[in-house]
């Protein structure tokens, strides 16, 4: 039996949404209090590769996650742990 071929309008209604939180990380507070920082920079790129993958259901969460000041050399990062609490990132999730 040959099954019909679907079209794309329903395969993307039938994706599911994947809600997309970003988190952003810079080692010092140097160069944080300009008007536009690496976290900035971080975040907006986050963003656009968001919105390319918006035909594949991503979403992206609003709340943002910034830890400005803060090693990556360990977890003590309040805005990961938050993200992390609100259940927003998994362990097993890529992250960008």
């Amino acid at each position: 039996m040959i099954k019909p071929r679907r079209s794309r309008e329903t395969e993307r209604s039938d994706r599911k949404a994947v809600r997309c939180a970003i988190y952003t990380r810079k080692s010092t507070e140097e160069g944080l209090d300009q008007d536009f920082n690496s976290l900035d920079a971080q975040r907006e790129s986050a963003e656009a590769y968001i919105r390319s993958q918006a035909h594949e259901g991503w979403r992206l969460v609003p709340t943002r996650y910034d830890d400005g000041g803060f090693s990556g050399g360990n977890l003590d990062r309040p805005a990961l742990v938050q993200d992390i609490k609100a259940g927003r990132v998994g362990w097993g999730e890529r992250s960008r």
